[in-house]
């Protein structure tokens, strides 16, 4: 059953329809208090999920349900802003790794509510990090459109080395190699952060090898 609203100008207008442009005009996802501030209740946000319009993706946050939902790149963009994207998903992004994972690795300070990552429509491989290491070699890059926060190549490989027991030898092995004939690597970086997360001689020990041999 359709349900009219009266606007704030005097229009009538589908709730539907209200939702839909509330949703594009915040981005592609909404919060609750977005809806109500439209002139929605709580009740409509409700029904309108239990119709399959809306989906919830976590606690007071929606979007418009299947084709018309946002990527995933915009759902970690909006609603877990402190992410750093990280080893495994930015090994993929910088062509060090074939596989694509099927979770999104992401890096977020070790003081983070855990509850701020309960997101519906999201897979994630959370990393916990100190909050003296978490912003470093932090850079925003491009994924498919979206913005995001990743680490950059020279952190990102000293954390293949300092979540070595997390990663498969193949991916880890390949990454290495790829790094190595990398022609945008820097490794005064590479020797820098590897101090600060103390991989230091694992990392020279075996870049020599790759570089030299």
């Amino acid at each position: 059953m359709c349900v009219i609203l009266k606007t704030e100008v005097g229009e009538y207008v589908d709730i539907r329809t209200l939702a839909k442009q509330v949703i594009i005009e915040k981005g592609g996802i909404a919060k609750s208090a977005d809806f109500v501030a439209a002139g929605m209740r709580a009740v409509d946000i409700v029904n309108m999920c239990n119709a399959g319009y809306l989906d919830r993706i976590r606690h007071g946050y929606y979007q418009l349900a299947e084709a018309d939902s946002s990527p995933e790149e915009q759902l970690l963009a909006t609603l877990i802003p402190k992410g750093i994207v990280c080893v495994e998903s930015a090994l993929f992004h910088y062509g060090y790794s074939d596989f694509a994972p099927r979770k999104w690795s992401i890096a977020v300070p070790r003081s983070m509510s855990r509850t701020k990552l309960d997101v519906d429509a999201l897979a994630l491989q959370t990393y916990y990090v100190q909050s003296e290491i978490y912003e470093l070699g932090r850079i925003t890059d491009d994924f498919d459109g979206v913005m995001l926060s990743v680490y950059d190549r020279e952190r990102t490989i000293c954390d293949c080395f300092k979540y070595r027991s997390r990663l498969d030898n193949e991916i880890f092995n390949k990454a290495l190699n790829a790094y190595a004939n990398d022609t945008k690597k820097n490794l005064h970086n590479l020797s820098v952060y590897a101090k600060k997360l103390r991989v230091y001689k694992k990392v020279t020990e075996l870049m020599e090898v790759l570089l030299n041999g």
